[in-house]
């Protein structure tokens, strides 16, 4: 967009288009046409539009703006790493072992000290204030990782407030020194304690001892839950009935949730009620959900028969906190993207199905915003109202349909409302990491 930004940062974006839940006046996409006032970083008063006055009034004709974005559930130390350690056959297992091979041979802490610098300059020119990424924690990895993101924390803090979950294996959860040793560290680290498990025959125990350990340390929870497409997964139960029969009071944040979609009506909206008695959050990731479930490494040609992502609209409607994230990007587990909320929520839209009726349905733009700022907890609130920071994404697009028909790169990001810019990292920046080409 062509706008220029007074160097003083007093000014008034007039005409602007804003969904009404992200001012905190409903849940509901219906676009408000307000004045925003913004001065010394801050919006100072949000008015119908043709009534605030100003001296420098830039007219937005209808253009949409939204908050700054928040990613709820990334992987900052596998971004990037597509090129020297690919996904042999798309599937989730194919993934893991990638992954499982590259860290082994390369995540020194210099290798994820700069593909993490490169991803969080990524999120932050698509105008992300807010990110909690995972962190593979398998020992010795632990400590390499932490170390590394306490530093990247506290070299970003200002422009994206980071949060660290401590992710854990089975394996590594089931052993009581190794469980020790990561919780201990991600305590030190001021981190979430995390781990994934779907089909396991010790989900009950590997919930037990999570919950219980995050208890004893005062730590909140992230896990991922049933990333599978076996409706026998039965992780997400058992961390509902862990919560539940503990008594924990923590925050509890449940990823992926896939094995949801493909079982039982009954046994599904079981969960469903046992995850809101609970309290847990959930998260959803429709890209990296739709890339790896229900893809098929056998032999011949087959189209995936389900999208992968799990009830979400269900969950929401039983009055679970829900939201949509990133996840992975260029690594085995996705083979794409970039950090984008607004790409997050493009592609949220049309494969999770919350894009009708629009003028209720778009309550979901808070889902890369607000609501994840709620769930974790962050500083930045990602709403926009008087007295809030000027974090704002600025869209040519006037409509619901205008917005989401293009990827809107040409978008102006505000933060602390002046013009950031918005040029990408050059992916040349990393070849030296990544072997011969």
């Amino acid at each position: 967009m062509r706008i220029t930004i007074p160097a003083d940062r007093h000014y008034v974006l007039a005409n602007a288009h804003v969904p009404a839940s992200v001012l905190g006046q409903a849940q509901s996409g219906a676009l408000e046409r307000v004045d925003i006032t913004v001065a010394d970083g801050v919006v100072t008063a949000i008015a119908p539009a043709g009534r605030a006055p100003g001296a420098h009034v830039i007219d937005l004709d209808g253009g949409i703006v939204l908050p700054a974005f928040v990613d709820l559930h990334t992987h900052l130390d596998k971004g990037h790493i597509w090129p020297r350690r690919q996904n042999p056959d798309g599937t989730w297992i194919g993934a893991l072992k990638a992954v499982l091979e590259d860290r082994t041979a390369n995540w020194a802490a210099q290798d994820v000290e700069r593909r993490m610098d490169f991803a969080l300059r990524c999120a932050y020119a698509h105008g992300t204030a807010a990110i909690r990424t995972h962190l593979d924690m398998a020992p010795p990895q632990h400590t390499i990782s932490w170390d590394v993101f306490e530093a990247m924390r506290a070299r970003w803090a200002g422009r994206i407030e980071l949060q660290g979950v401590g992710l854990m294996g089975p394996d590594t959860i089931l052993d009581p020194a190794a469980l020790a040793a990561v919780a201990e560290r991600t305590k030190a680290a001021g981190g979430i304690l995390g781990g994934s498990t779907a089909v396991h025959p010790e989900n009950a125990t590997i919930m037990r001892r999570l919950v219980e350990t995050a208890g004893r340390l005062g730590l909140n929870i992230d896990l991922h839950t049933d990333e599978s497409p076996d409706p026998a997964a039965n992780a997400l139960e058992s961390l509902a009935d862990a919560v539940i029969e503990t008594g924990f009071t923590g925050s509890v944040t449940a990823g992926h949730c896939c094995s949801l979609a493909v079982q039982d009506r009954d046994v599904a909206q079981r969960v469903i009620d046992k995850v809101a008695r609970a309290g847990i959050a959930v998260v959803s990731l429709p890209m990296c959900n739709m890339y790896l479930q229900d893809r098929s490494n056998e032999a011949g040609v087959r189209t995936p028969r389900w999208r992968g992502v799990t009830l979400l609209n269900e969950l929401k409607a039983a009055g679970v906190s829900v939201a949509i994230a990133s996840d992975n990007t260029r690594d085995p587990f996705y083979a794409y993207g970039d950090l984008d909320g607004f790409e997050v929520l493009r592609e949220g839209a049309r494969i999770l199905h919350f894009d009708h009726p629009q003028d209720k349905a778009f309550a979901w733009a808070r889902s890369v915003s607000g609501d994840p700022a709620s769930i974790a907890g962050f500083g930045y609130s990602g709403d926009i109202g008087a007295g809030q920071a000027a974090d704002l994404v600025v869209f040519g697009a006037r409509s619901w349909t205008e917005l989401m028909a293009r990827p809107q790169a040409d978008r102006l990001v505000l933060r602390q409302g002046a013009a950031i810019d918005t040029t990408l990292p050059d992916y040349r920046e990393l070849d030296d990491l990544m072997g011969p080409n």
